[in-house]
């Protein structure tokens, strides 16, 4: 190979580099990381309260509701006596109360007050052992997963909850025991979940309760996380056999565009404000999509966080992505990484 052609390829893979690092720079600034020693095994969801500064996570496998300072990240309180094996977190303002559900023990959802952390109540669903959630905060309905794999059943049953007054208001039952997250139209009719034993994605009427689609995921298998474009109809799907990003029209089921997404990851996170997807993986990095219109794509950075942070949560009023890093997959330390988010208008 002669001198010319090494330093053309010397100065391509200089320039690919530089490009990477400048886009990683310029997607996510990683702020800080509150160090969690002690803590063993899984993280599980946050959840977060603007007005008096707090931030929650649920520690999974070490038991225990963690209270933090949402901008020092110093924490505030641990507390192991109300849960069990907690996995989502919904705070409701006009209750300062928390909503967590919990597949551990007595496996049922628990409600907290948000200032004394004692256990006022619980909500009892189709099935034991509760994990994934979601809120449709026009209805003011909360969608509960339970049952499956966790309850030792092989179905799986998301219930209908207002979590204002504790009433059920129905439930859907899947033939699988396993299904995982959903994203609820704000301004529609539809949620959309992944139903992951299965390998397909439901789409379910609000109203109802019913099924009025499903949706095969073709190019991968483990359709886990689960995010949301509302005004451009489009859904965000990560697998985990192999870790990929497809991007799906939400009117159609169709696949718009699919990309190589981190191993391992529990939580898909869509920026609305900068037209981002984040991929949370357990790999060692934070995938950042660019979405350049509906229909295109293209993957703007890998920014390095940390063996097992695959979880996380966006505040968007603080411009700011919360991880878990998670222990138990490399034996690292517990800890939670604060990004800045960088807007795309700089």
């Amino acid at each position: 190979m002669n001198s010319r052609i090494v330093s053309i390829l010397c100065c391509a893979m200089f320039c690919t580099t530089s490009v990477a690092a400048l886009a990683a720079d310029d997607a996510l600034r990683l702020a800080g990381r509150t160090e969690l020693p002690g803590y063993t095994g899984d993280f599980d969801h946050f959840e977060y309260d603007l007005k008096r500064n707090r931030l929650w996570l649920a520690a999974e496998d070490h038991g225990t509701l963690d209270v933090f300072d949402l901008k020092t990240l110093k924490k505030q309180r641990s507390i192991k006596s109300i849960v069990e094996t907690p996995h989502g977190i919904l705070y409701v303002p006009e209750k300062n109360r928390l909503v967590v559900t919990d597949s551990g023990g007595d496996m049922l959802t628990r409600v907290i007050d948000a200032s004394s952390y004692k256990v006022t109540g619980t909500i009892k669903l189709a099935a034991p052992g509760a994990d994934a959630m979601g809120y449709d905060a026009g209805r003011k309905r909360l969608y509960i997963v339970n049952g499956g794999r966790d309850a030792k059943m092989q179905e799986t049953y998301l219930s209908v909850v207002d979590p204002v007054t504790l009433q059920r208001h129905g439930d859907l039952k899947f033939d699988t025991e396993k299904v995982e997250a959903m994203a609820i139209e704000g301004k529609g009719d539809k949620l959309y979940i992944n139903v992951t034993g299965k390998n397909y994605m439901a789409v379910v009427d609000k109203a109802t309760v019913k099924v009025l689609a499903t949706w095969p995921i073709k190019e991968a298998e483990q359709n886990a996380p689960l995010a949301f474009d509302e005004p451009h109809k489009r859904l965000f799907v990560v697998t985990r056999k192999p870790g990929k990003l497809i991007v799906l029209n939400a009117e159609t089921g169709a696949s718009v565009a699919s990309f190589k997404a981190p191993e391992r990851c529990d939580q898909v996170i869509w920026d609305a404000a900068n037209r981002r997807i984040y991929a949370l993986g357990g790999e060692g990095y934070i995938g950042v999509f660019q979405q350049n219109d509906a229909d295109h794509y293209q993957e703007l950075a890998r920014v390095t966080s940390a063996t097992g942070a695959k979880t996380g949560i966006l505040v968007p009023e603080l411009k700011r992505l919360y991880v878990a890093v998670s222990p138990g997959e490399a034996k690292t330390g517990a800890a939670i990484l604060r990004y800045d988010i960088v807007s795309a208008a700089n």
